[in-house]
């Protein structure tokens, strides 16, 4: 995918498409009652039921840097008490094991449109573009809000390009 320019409303104009990059910070769902999980299902259905177009939805791993959280229980440790400090190595120890099996890490979640196949020889094919993916993220932005999810618009040239970034760098890593 060539990156052409980041239009307004952080639309992305490639080659051949106009795209939109949605973040999507989900709820926690075990946290949920069963009768709040039922209607949390029910509005995701209606949200995938809803749409009559394409979407992609990307979840992005990365493994958290605990190591300011490890060095502020290091200097807490330094206390007399043995008691403490033992408990301490025991947590930090515990925190490292679990940084080393890959189980502490952040999730981002991402959901990507695109405009349907536009008549470049149309006047304003482009103004037209960006008003169907701003009509479709207004369309997912409703539907997930009902689910609980917070929806964010992704605008910023810098954050679209290290969100690409990352995934094409990730990608690159896999297939080498």
């Amino acid at each position: 995918m060539q990156l052409n320019k980041v239009l307004k409303n952080g639309i992305i104009k490639t080659e051949d498409k106009y795209i939109k990059i949605i973040k999507v910070i989900p709820i926690n769902f075990n946290l949920k009652s069963e009768l709040e999980k039922e209607a949390i299902l029910n509005s995701y259905k209606l949200f995938l039921k809803t749409f009559n177009f394409n979407i992609q939805i990307l979840i992005q791993s990365k493994k958290e840097d605990l190591s300011k959280h490890i060095s502020c229980v290091e200097s807490q440790k330094n206390n007399e008490n043995k008691k403490i400090q033992n408990i301490s190595q025991n947590y930090i120890d515990y925190i490292l094991d679990l940084n080393k099996k890959k189980k502490s890490s952040t999730k981002n979640f991402y959901i990507i449109i695109e405009s349907n196949n536009i008549n470049k020889e149309m006047q304003n094919f482009e103004e037209i573009a960006c008003d169907e993916l701003n009509e479709k993220y207004l369309k997912i932005k409703d539907c997930l809000s009902r689910c609980g999810n917070m929806i964010i618009n992704i605008t910023e040239k810098n954050e679209i390009k290290e969100i690409l970034f990352s995934f094409l760098n990730s990608q690159k890593f896999i297939f080498e």
